[in-house]
């Protein structure tokens, strides 16, 4: 892969920028409540130039507070789990490497099916339990697949092997925990496959911190991400301390993917499939990777949601289906073009 442009050109910034809101727009225009395309554009023209509204007060609501903040949501979810994977293919240098590597998937799994367990019946509560649990759950297992790894010596093989101890474990606890409870499977199944069928400004606000904070430091990491690219002894003799660097990057990481599956259930692929496209079209230096990581991500996953809630509409395919169809033949076609280069 090329390293020679470290630096984000202006005009591919620009350009993506431009594509995300296309793509954004779009999501907006078409949806399943069949309001035409049209009369929604002129509803998004008619808000920006303080004209008339085209649409009843109903139709504006389906809109502003449902697929507005949908798209929105969709895009914050894609931008954390693709800058999340981008992060730990860099750490542990393996262009196979996912958001999910270190049991973040598998904690956030096994907590939300607790949850759905123990409460089956939410929608009386003050405050939905479950997305604090997936939350709680993914950090908590990067926790202690970091505690874990630590413990044995450190260094990423170790770290590696750690994560999959510590899934295979949470794994575990959720099956076990299912088969007690087989009348619950269908929600925690369908939870695990993703979807943003909830999606309001609540989940938006409630995401937007964590992502929002987490992005802005791997952004500012891209250059240490390069730098540990060429391998420790490197990064140490410029005055950089890889370990230090790789809990800031893996803590913002596993943040991001956190607050993404806490309001979106578990979505594979963004995080392989973003990166890799951005490395073959813009270059591989992490100050390029990581920031259209961002944008690219959240482009790709509001695509994916559009096609999941139209394309058997008025029902609604998982956002886990969408991108796996598209991720799945995307991974096999990494493998084969990395023979040889993965570790």
């Amino acid at each position: 892969m090329d390293r020679t442009r470290s630096r984000l050109a202006p005009v591919t910034l620009g350009v993506s920028v431009l594509v995300l809101v296309a793509v954004a727009v779009g999501a907006t225009l078409i949806g399943a409540a069949g309001l035409g395309w049209t009369r929604v554009a002129r509803e998004l023209i008619a808000q920006l130039t303080g004209g008339t509204s085209p649409l009843s007060e109903q139709e504006a609501a389906i809109v502003w507070q449902l697929r507005v903040p949908r798209v929105v949501l969709a895009g914050l979810v894609g931008a954390a789990l693709a800058v999340a994977g981008a992060a730990f293919q860099g750490v542990f240098r393996n262009p196979l490497a996912d958001p999910f590597l270190l049991g973040a998937a598998a904690g956030a799994g096994m907590a939300a099916t607790l949850v759905v367990v123990a409460a089956p019946a939410r929608s009386g509560w003050p405050v939905d339990p479950l997305p604090l649990a997936a939350f709680a759950g993914a950090l908590g297992g990067v926790a202690l697949s970091w505690l874990l790894g630590r413990s044995a010596g450190g260094g990423t093989a170790v770290l590696l092997l750690a994560g999959i101890a510590v899934a295979a474990f949470l794994t575990a606890i959720q099956t076990f925990a299912q088969q007690l409870n087989t009348d619950t499977i269908k929600d925690v199944y369908t939870w695990m496959l993703g979807g943003l069928t909830t999606a309001g400004w609540h989940e938006v606000l409630l995401t937007l911190p964590y992502i929002g904070s987490a992005a802005m430091v791997l952004w500012q990491c891209g250059r240490l991400l390069d730098v540990l690219a060429v391998g420790d002894d490197e990064a140490a003799s410029l005055g950089i301390r890889p370990g230090r660097v790789r809990l800031v990057v893996l803590a913002a990481a596993s943040l991001a993917t956190a607050a993404a599956v806490a309001v979106s259930g578990l979505i594979g692929f963004v995080g392989i499939v973003v990166p890799h496209v951005v490395r073959l079209l813009a270059g591989a230096s992490y100050r390029i990777v990581v920031p259209l990581s961002l944008i690219g991500g959240a482009a790709f996953l509001i695509v994916a949601d559009e096609i999941a809630r139209t394309a058997v509409a008025p029902a609604e395919l998982p956002i886990g289906v969408i991108t796996a169809f598209a991720g799945a033949p995307f991974f096999v076609v990494v493998l084969r073009l990395n023979r040889g280069r993965i570790r």
